[in-house]
C-alpha cells in the first residue's frame, strides 16, 4: 500500500542491524495496519487519459551532484509513459503536468538564467522537454505534494489528507446479495 511506503523503506534501511528503537518502530507499522486492514488502494476508469506526476525537489539537499533529480526522474518516466502509449496508437495527449513544490526548480525548467551555467544535464533535459511541449512544470503548495507522502514523515492530518487523495481508502459501500 502506497501510505506504508515510507515507514517500510525507513525500516528496511536498518535491516542489517536492527536496534530497539527499530522494533519499536516495526511495531508500531505493524499496529498501524492493524487499524487500517480495511483500506486499500482503488483505482477506477476515467474517461480521460492525463499524465500527471508528483515530485519533491530537494536543491540543497545535493549540493555535490548540483542537479534537480527529482524533476527530471519524473520527466523521464513521463516520456516513457508518452512513448508506451504512442505505441498503443494513443494519439490525443497533452503536455504531462509535473507537480514541485519546489518554486526554484520551476523556474528554472522553464527560464534560462546566467546563473543557472552551473547546473548538470539534468536541467536541460526539462528544458528541452518543456520547450517542445511535452511536459509542463508547474509549482503546487506542499499541502497538496503528493510525493512528500513518500519521501518524509507528515503530520498525522495531512498524512490521511494525501492518503485519502492517493486512492488509498476503504472500500466502497457493498451492496446485499440475493440469491
Amino acid at each position: 500500500r502506497l501510505d506504508l511506503f515510507y515507514a517500510v523503506w525507513q525500516i528496511c534501511l536498518y535491516m542489517h542491524d536492527p536496534r530497539e528503537p527499530h522494533f519499536a518502530a516495526l511495531k508500531r507499522i505493524l499496529r498501524y495496519v492493524q487499524g487500517t486492514v480495511d483500506l486499500g488502494l482503488h483505482l477506477y476508469a476515467s474517461a480521460t487519459i492525463s499524465l500527471i506526476g508528483y515530485t519533491d525537489a530537494d536543491w540543497a539537499g545535493r549540493p555535490s551532484t548540483r542537479r534537480i533529480p527529482g524533476v527530471a526522474n519524473v520527466v523521464a518516466e513521463t516520456a516513457w509513459v508518452r512513448n508506451f502509449l504512442r505505441e498503443l496508437h494513443y494519439v490525443h495527449m497533452t503536455a504531462t503536468l509535473v507537480y514541485c513544490d519546489n518554486v526554484s526548480a520551476v523556474y528554472m525548467s522553464t527560464n534560462p538564467v546566467q546563473w543557472t551555467k552551473h547546473i548538470e544535464i539534468d536541467i536541460h533535459f526539462v528544458r528541452n522537454m518543456v520547450k517542445v511541449g511535452h511536459v509542463r512544470v508547474l509549482h503546487v503548495p506542499s499541502r497538496f505534494q503528493y510525493a512528500d507522502t513518500f519521501t518524509k514523515v507528515l503530520p498525522s492530518a495531512l498524512f490521511e489528507d494525501l492518503r485519502s487523495s492517493l486512492s488509498v481508502r476503504p472500500p466502497p459501500a457493498q451492496t446485499a446479495r440475493t440469491y
